[in-house]
């Protein structure tokens, strides 16, 4: 559960971060978005941090599954795209394989 809330948190910070420097070049908006965008991907990267997992790169994995459901939804809720069925089904598979990585059993 607690995993869970990191990784919306950090994909909330990931993608909001992202978004201000998309703002800055891609739409025109002021240099000053940029402070605000460099702090959310501070924080997206210190959240990681805090997934209980022995290996960076698993949580890093399983992270992205969480990151392309917080996408669509971003998408949709911000920017007016309605996820299609391909959408969808992309975020279903990501999801199955972020749950592959997070509950499969690992040797330690």
């Amino acid at each position: 559960m607690v995993t869970g809330l990191v990784y919306a948190a950090a994909a909330l910070c990931e993608i909001g971060g992202c978004f201000a420097f998309w703002a800055w070049l891609r739409l025109g908006r002021s240099p000053l978005w940029l402070m605000p965008g460099c702090v959310s991907l501070v924080a997206f990267a210190s959240l990681l941090t805090l997934v209980q997992t022995d290996a960076a790169g698993r949580a890093f994995a399983a992270y992205g599954g969480i990151y392309i459901v917080a996408s669509c939804l971003w998408g949709w809720l911000v920017e007016g795209v309605v996820p299609d069925r391909w959408d969808m089904a992309g975020v279903a598979l990501s999801l199955v394989g972020a749950a592959v990585i997070m509950l499969g059993p690992h040797p330690s």
